[in-house]
């Protein structure tokens, strides 16, 4: 007996409300293409291996995700976007940034971060760049002349000009040209060294250049010449004397709170040079006026800190400031780790062209089609009619793969690659198998005797666990391979995890429901002999149930005796 069929046309209906739900988030997030790998967009991919500063002993995890975040702000500074810093083994750091070239990636991401202390000689607040700026002008804009009669604000103390007769101001006199920038030495052995730090004064050509220095601008830092540079929120910019402190004479760093007090600290401890050397600067610094009582902490060249100071005799310091508890150890991470926690050894380097990435995809994208009209070559040859249901199933999934990847991608930042694009070529077959053992299936039913409305259901309760089968084998190796695999082919794995879980959902929510539909339908259910229904083609000499027959001869059987 045949179960109930349930209601097919009511399940197709469903199915296709979740894929429009699908297209229907795209639509809300406005993001209608995958995230592409540096293998399709172009671009260099380094993997670090990392190993203990005393060369010995395991790596731990709080060290690889702290170098991990240092990268991560050194590779941002590219101003690139789509970059990637990810661990992997527990070992290993990987870099990934499109459209950067490999020497300049590696030397980036290879030199150790440098802390220093710098003595303030200026600071001054700046208006922050806008995070997006466009050049559209505005009504406000001061290149719009000002209304007649009213009065324009100036801050400059230069001579207005005054109406003529025609109503009309007179030319002003022209400002004299900003002197130009003297070159800067790119390394250090000319400047001051740290014992003499405290004793260097700018000249009148730096304070003319701080004058006109933007947060942005390019400027070296060198140890023993003067830096310009913001701190973090580009909100002040300082004109910095040469290093009188290292970072490698800092022992430790740690964020608390100072008893009897309610606010957050981070607490700082040098070792016995380093002390010497920050009570005599601090004893110095502690006597002068603002701003050159502050005391600068740069890391990479930025400014994170520039508290006021006090004489600090015994290499204990506090930095005091409107912290949290999270800024705060965030401060005494980067103080303690401004140097990267770990050494780094470049396994490989990986360098991508944009020019080829478009090739490697333009390839992907032929073999997928190439794959597809293949397998529906094959269908019409075999199946004829019933190839609708093998290319309807192929769209379907193929939709929901790539829905699936473009809301991934900006979701949890997945990212298809050419081992990824071989995977979801590798789920066309998948699909396309689910198929043929269900309608193996229904032939099997047939030619026992059964109708062929009640194969197509009786066949699908049979075949499904097969199917299921050789989806959990697909679905377990891809999770095998995804656990063991680095790098690249994580993708493979991934996308042939993705595409078989989606073939469990079509097979079940569309291919069988659709099948239950045709059988209904007269060319299909009546054996049409282009339905690939026909009794030839199901290998029987007719349909059971058919008119005028009582008993399913399969063909090859012995014709039955006479009475």
């Amino acid at each position: 007996m045949a179960s109930n069929s349930g209601h097919p046309g009511r399940i197709l209906i469903v199915f296709a409300v979740l894929v429009a739900a699908l297209f229907g988030i795209m639509a809300i997030n406005q993001t209608w293409t995958p995230k592409l790998g540096l293998d399709l967009r172009g671009g260099t991919t380094i993997t670090l291996t990392a190993s203990n500063l005393t060369g010995g002993g395991a790596v731990s995890e709080e060290s690889l995700n702290l170098a991990q975040t240092i990268i991560q702000n050194r590779v941002d500074s590219l101003g690139v976007g789509e970059t990637e810093v990810t661990t992997a083994n527990g070992n290993q750091i990987t870099v990934s940034v499109p459209n950067v070239q490999q020497d300049e990636l590696v030397r980036l991401v290879g030199q150790t971060a440098v802390l220093r202390f710098r003595a303030v000689y200026a600071a001054e607040q700046v208006t922050p760049p806008a995070p997006d700026p466009t050049p559209t002008p505005t009504p406000s804009s001061s290149e719009t002349p000002a209304p007649s009669g009213s009065p324009s604000p100036s801050a400059s103390t230069s001579p207005t000009a005054s109406p003529t007769g025609n109503g009309r101001p007179a030319p002003q006199l022209p400002t004299a040209p900003p002197p130009p920038k003297t070159p800067r030495p790119s390394e250090p052995g000319k400047g001051t060294p740290e014992d003499q730090g405290l004793t260097w004064q700018p000249s009148q050509n730096d304070q003319a250049e701080f004058a006109g220095y933007q947060c942005g601008d390019e400027f070296p830092d060198v140890a023993d010449q003067p830096l310009m540079t913001c701190n973090r929120e580009k909100t002040e910019k300082y004109l910095l004397g040469p290093t009188l402190i290292t970072g490698d004479k800092l022992t430790t760093a740690s964020a608390g709170i100072p008893q009897n007090d309610v606010r957050w600290v981070v607490n700082l401890q040098f070792n016995d040079e380093g002390t010497r050397q920050f009570a005599a600067v601090t004893k110095s610094l502690s006597t002068q006026s603002e701003p050159n009582n502050r005391f600068a902490i740069v890391l990479d060249g930025q400014v994170i800190s520039a508290p006021t100071t006090v004489s600090i005799p015994d290499g204990r310091a506090q930095i005091e400031g409107s912290f949290t508890q999270a800024t705060a150890t965030e401060l005494a991470n980067i103080l303690k780790y401004g140097a990267l926690p770990l050494a780094f050894e470049v396994s490989s380097v990986d360098n991508v062209s944009a020019t080829l990435g478009g090739e490697q995809l333009q390839a992907g994208i032929i073999a997928g089609i190439i794959g597809l009209i293949l397998v529906m070559a094959f269908a019409l040859i075999y199946y004829r009619g019933l190839a609708i249901v093998v290319l309807a199933s192929l769209v379907v999934a193929a939709a929901i793969t790539y829905a699936f990847m473009v809301l991934l991608g900006s979701s949890v930042g997945f990212a298809l690659n050419l081992p990824g694009i071989a995977g979801a070529i590798v789920a066309i077959g998948v699909t396309a198998d689910s198929f043929v053992i269900y309608f193996e299936r229904i032939r099997d039913e047939v030619r026992d005797g059964r109708s062929l409305r009640t194969s197509v259901e009786t066949g699908w309760l049979r075949a499904r666990q097969t199917v299921l089968i050789a989806d959990a084998v697909s679905m377990l190796s891809a999770i095998i391979l995804f656990i063991l695999a680095i790098g690249a082919v994580k993708g493979f794995a991934f996308t042939l995890g993705l595409t078989t879980l989606i073939d469990v959902a079509v097979v079940f929510l569309f291919t069988k429901p659709l099948m239950s539909v045709l059988a209904r339908t007269k060319f299909f259910g009546g054996g049409h002999k282009l339905s690939g229904l026909d009794p030839a083609h199901l290998g029987v000499a007719a349909l059971p149930g058919s008119r005028g027959r009582r008993r399913t001869v399969k063909v090859g059987d012995p014709a039955p005796k006479e009475a």
